[in-house]
């Protein structure tokens, strides 16, 4: 396939993903919305640029923590690559990355502070968070008595599964599974501590790590409302359900419809376009303290 010029590798859900020759590939960013498995027709401005503003804020802030995969946000660095891509440069200001290509594990990365989700389920059932042992009496929203690397699957069809230490590192080796574990806790303990400066909690996150030139490195996207769970620190506090800066808005109007979470979705009316794009952008100027309007594409 080809889009505009450049080989267009792959189109997920948010991301489309173009072979830029010399061994770099460009990523772009796109206003898409996926909930349950299913991409909305309708679009939430702003997105892309969010989720690209954070990776990038964040791969600055733990530079000296790994190598990453990034060689510029900046169009004006890649003019002639914008050209050949849809839309432009234009069109991809502020939610394009140029980056290296990179030999990706075969694991998500996952670090939890906090118990939420598919973990406080698996608490709840024996008391364990993924096969480990945890202490009694926590709830949900607790924090955990340390950060834990929790891995799952890359699962290409259907959901990952979470799995333990031990099946990570036989699917990627002993020595790359710990470094792995090593590199993703300490990024989650700088990225946490930098959070909590601006009222934020850092719940969840799922880092992507490959090999660049040899070196475990971070790529992809780091630390946006996709791939983590954000809370306020004001709201956050044992046994409640702290609302999250991310999609949720859009999931509950969903949940409250008569729809069978089959494409095609429901036609999202425009107050939930608006308040899903506000939450976003409200993420990225709490979580980074930076305004949305001093990034690229503004």
């Amino acid at each position: 396939m080809t889009g505009g010029g450049l080989p267009l590798i792959h189109s997920g859900k948010v991301r489309d993903l173009y072979d830029a020759g010399d061994d770099r590939l460009l990523m772009v960013a796109s206003d898409r919305i996926s909930a349950f498995d299913v991409i909305m027709a309708e679009e939430i401005p702003q997105k892309g640029r969010v989720l690209t503003a954070m990776t990038v804020a964040w791969l600055d802030e733990l530079a000296d923590l790994a190598p990453n995969h990034l060689v510029s946000a900046d169009v004006a660095d890649f003019p002639d690559l914008a050209e050949q891509v849809p839309g432009g440069p234009g069109h991809l200001a502020g939610r394009s990355m140029l980056v290296k290509r990179a030999n990706m594990l075969d694991i998500e990365c996952i670090v939890r502070g906090y118990l939420a989700g598919s973990a406080y389920k698996e608490y709840v059932r024996q008391g364990t968070v993924h096969s480990m042992a945890m202490p009694e009496g926590l709830r949900h929203a607790s924090k955990l008595p340390e950060p834990v690397f929790t891995p799952s699957t890359k699962a290409t069809e259907g959901h990952d599964v979470n799995i333990s230490r031990a099946e990570a590192r036989n699917l990627v080796g002993s020595e790359v599974a710990d470094a792995a574990a090593e590199l993703c806790l300490a990024a989650y303990r700088r990225a946490a501590a930098r959070a909590e400066e601006h009222g934020i909690v850092i719940c969840d996150t799922k880092f992507e790590l490959g090999f660049i030139d040899g070196t475990l490195a971070l790529c992809d996207e780091v630390l946006t409302p996709d791939s983590s769970r954000f809370w306020s620190a004001d709201n956050c506090a044992p046994g409640t359900n702290p609302p999250s800066f991310d999609k949720q808005p859009l999931r509950d109007w969903l949940e409250a419809r008569p729809w069978d979470k089959q494409a095609p979705p429901p036609v999202l009316p425009r107050d939930i376009v608006d308040t899903t794009s506000a939450r976003y952008v409200d993420a990225y100027q709490r979580v980074c303290g930076r305004s949305l309007s001093d990034w690229y594409g503004a």
